[in-house]
């Protein structure tokens, strides 16, 4: 158990670190590693939603999952299974992305905004813990999606290939992708960097068991700080390293990337929360799955890149306060966000009763 802790906090300084590193060699502010962000960016690099702002496909992305299929081959973790769920998963997985998108930023980047000193995400952090908490009530109930089953291996590389295609894609025919060519999709590391900074990531990820809505709801449920402290971790080292580089800047007016629209953050990450629990892992262990051979975490992925795309291509996603002429001009959750994180949640309470199993049951 010591050495499990001593492996989660290790992962969790390594994580930390990359973040700082890809932030300072281009990523935007407060964003070294962001899955909801970069899920976004790919579902725009792909041509799925036309916000010209967002749209690269993140070598971040490709090489978390390549790492934790390498690192899960290495250690012979590599399992192909599927079969729990896979529809509601992927409604849950968009859902989860619509909620993130909402607040700007997963879970991952919640944590990297408070080391930054963006004070706004104190919203997000508060709504993404009271999601978890009701869906622990929920898992206290009796819900399950099910068990998954051994399926043929070829079924576990589905994104892992795909990743694969990607990276092809962007090496070999840049030209038939989309590239943003102002705002935060512009905004990115060297290719090589990225992609070497997810493979370090999601392998160690993927040895860890790193998940930060896994560590709320052990602490909820067994008062297990084992995941937690991985994410303490990071807000560490994170905020050591923009200490060190002078980034560290406290406070809530304009931060990159970030709105004060309080409420609709704390909706949103409520919403976040609660699909996560419901999954079995926030949106960076859904990857992490999906490249240890999990086929439902892959369907959930998909699904959350079409919740990137629905929540651009509708208005949904949160827009950032920024600074114009001199003036400040605040951004916030349209109404067309507000709508969408309310049937979220809704969907999210019919999804919850309907899967209740008593015990004795399947």
């Amino acid at each position: 158990m010591k050495q499990n802790r001593w492996l989660i906090i290790a992962a969790g300084a390594v994580v930390g670190l990359a973040a700082v590193a890809l932030t300072a060699t281009g990523n935007p502010g407060n964003m070294g590693f962001c899955i909801a962000c970069f899920l976004r960016d790919i579902a725009g690099g792909l041509g799925f939603h036309a916000a010209g702002k967002v749209q690269y496909i993140r070598p971040e992305i490709i090489g978390l999952v390549l790492g934790a299929t390498l690192m899960a081959l290495a250690g012979k973790e590599f399992k192909a299974r599927a079969g729990s769920a896979p529809a509601l998963r992927f409604v849950l997985g968009a859902l989860v992305m619509i909620g993130a998108l909402a607040f700007l930023g997963c879970p991952l980047r919640m944590v990297l905004r408070l080391g930054g000193g963006d004070l706004t995400a104190i919203a997000g952090l508060l709504g993404f813990a009271a999601g978890i908490l009701v869906g622990v009530v929920f898992l206290k109930k009796g819900f399950s999606l099910g068990r998954a089953y051994k399926v043929k291996q070829a079924e576990g590389f589905v994104l892992p290939g795909f990743v694969v295609f990607l990276l092809v894609m962007l090496l070999a025919v840049p030209a038939l992708l989309k590239f943003s060519a102002e705002g935060p999709g512009s905004m990115r590391a060297p290719l090589v960097i990225a992609l070497g900074a997810g493979l370090v990531v999601g392998a160690i990820a993927q040895k860890s068991r790193l998940c930060m809505a896994g560590g709320i709801r052990d602490a909820f449920l067994f008062k297990d700080f084992h995941l937690l402290s991985g994410f303490l971790a990071i807000f560490v080292v994170v905020l050591a390293g923009n200490l060190v580089l002078q980034k560290f800047n406290p406070g809530a007016a304009v931060q990159p990337v970030a709105h004060h629209d309080y409420l609709w953050s704390f909706l949103g990450m409520a919403l976040a929360g609660w699909g996560s629990v419901l999954l079995g892992g926030c949106p960076l262990r859904q990857l992490i799955l999906a490249g240890e051979g999990n086929g439902d975490s892959a369907v959930t992925v998909l699904g959350m890149i079409l919740g990137a795309a629905l929540a651009h291509n509708f208005g949904m996603a949160g827009n950032a306060d920024a600074m114009a002429d001199g003036a400040f001009k605040a951004g916030g959750v349209a109404v067309a966000g507000q709508v969408g994180v309310c049937v979220g949640l809704v969907l999210l309470l019919v999804i919850s009763v309907a899967n209740l199993h008593k015990e004795g049951t399947k």
